[in-house]
């Protein structure tokens, strides 16, 4: 039985996973329909403010003229009670004639923890919770934080050499990234998947970054700079694309009033300033990843060099790693020295890690 079950609500997670980069800060669904243990309709949440899952599993069940009724659905998580931006998915369930759902996770949301069960077992129908409860948690982890604590889910990402180096000294068309080009696209797909992809000020000016996803993902990101004391160049790409895609700046705003003739300029030109308490002459991050929350940001990738990298260490705020490291040793011909954002924390083990590789570079990924 239990196994009949897991096969079924691997289905639903693969499904789900399909949503990534589409529906944040959205969780990741997908359903199942089954009669005569088959598979007679299926479906995930797609887009963000489109249809939940459930409801697609039974536009496909009856596109493919099967009859839902008397069936059983497994979906990753709780079915909604709530009318949002679509309807309560446990009408359609009832309606539909299902008459067992098996679902993976509690909503973890308050006004729905547990609710959408319970009208569930009201009409009736069977409900089983906890099938794959570990996997589906996982899949849907930045969006169980947002819930749960407040907070955005937090990646650092950053590419190294061998012995450390993020960049080069004197970078130029022959040595300008560390990584290979396979590994570059690999880290592009990061920024799919976030709602807001932060540097440090440094990587601005250095760099001059664009942060966007690769082109043809039409996917905008809130572009995110920690910026204490202002120094953003007007004429930098994020500053001139901003009317295009939103960039957000951070200072500290003991800075704010000698810097109010810049502010309305950045204004002008669609960038927003805020201004968030002070640490150590910088930017307050926790100050920073709550007011992200509260403008509904879910995933934050952190780019930044080793300077940000470090302060989030710090503060222990970054949940997820992703390390590409290039088989290549700078040593005098590289700078910006990661081993200096582990200066000063403790040690910390990294969880379920997996490792792959993209044409001889390497890419560890992690959790805490």
């Amino acid at each position: 039985m239990r196994n009949i079950e897991e096969k079924f609500m691997r289905e639903a997670l693969v499904l789900a996973a399909k949503g990534i980069g589409l529906v944040e800060p959205n969780p990741l669904v997908g359903a199942v329909i089954v009669k005569n243990n088959k598979i007679i309709g299926k479906g995930a949440h797609k887009r963000f403010g489109g249809p939940h899952a459930e409801i697609n599993a039974f536009t496909n069940c009856r596109n493919e003229r099967n009859d839902p009724a008397g069936a059983t659905m497994y979906v990753n998580l709780e079915p909604c009670c709530h009318q949002g931006k679509t309807g309560p998915c446990t009408e359609a369930i009832i309606a539909a004639g299902i008459t067992k759902v098996v679902f993976a996770t509690t909503d973890p949301m308050p006004h729905c923890s547990g609710k959408g069960a319970e009208r569930l077992r009201q009409a009736g129908i069977e409900v089983r919770r906890g099938v794959m409860a570990q996997e589906a948690t996982a899949l849907n982890a930045p969006f169980f934080k947002l819930a749960q604590k407040g907070k955005p889910w937090v990646i650092l990402k950053w590419a190294q050499s061998i012995d450390g180096k993020l960049a080069w000294s004197n970078p130029d068309s022959e040595h300008r990234w560390i990584t290979n080009e396979e590994s570059r696209k690999n880290a592009h797909m990061l920024r799919r998947r976030a709602q807001a992809v932060m540097v440090g000020i440094n990587t601005v000016i250095a760099d001059n970054p664009m942060l966007t996803p690769q082109p043809g993902n039409d996917k905008k990101p809130l572009r995110v700079v920690l910026d204490s004391r202002l120094s953003i160049p007007l004429e930098c790409l994020l500053v001139q694309t901003a009317a295009k895609c939103p960039v957000l700046i951070y200072m500290n705003r003991n800075y704010l009033q000698e810097n109010e003739l810049k502010i309305s300029m950045l204004d002008a030109l669609g960038v927003k300033v805020v201004g968030v308490a002070p640490a150590q002459d910088k930017c307050d991050l926790d100050a920073v990843i709550t007011d992200l929350a509260e403008r509904g940001v879910g995933q934050v990738l952190v780019e930044g060099g080793p300077c940000v990298l470090a302060a989030f260490l710090a503060k222990n705020l970054g949940d997820e790693f992703r390390i590409y490291i290039s088989p290549k040793i700078l040593g005098s011909d590289g700078s910006a020295d990661i081993t200096n954002a582990f200066a000063n924390i403790k040690a910390m083990r990294l969880m379920d890690v997996r490792i792959r590789e993209f044409d001889g570079d390497v890419r560890i990924h992690a959790v805490l």
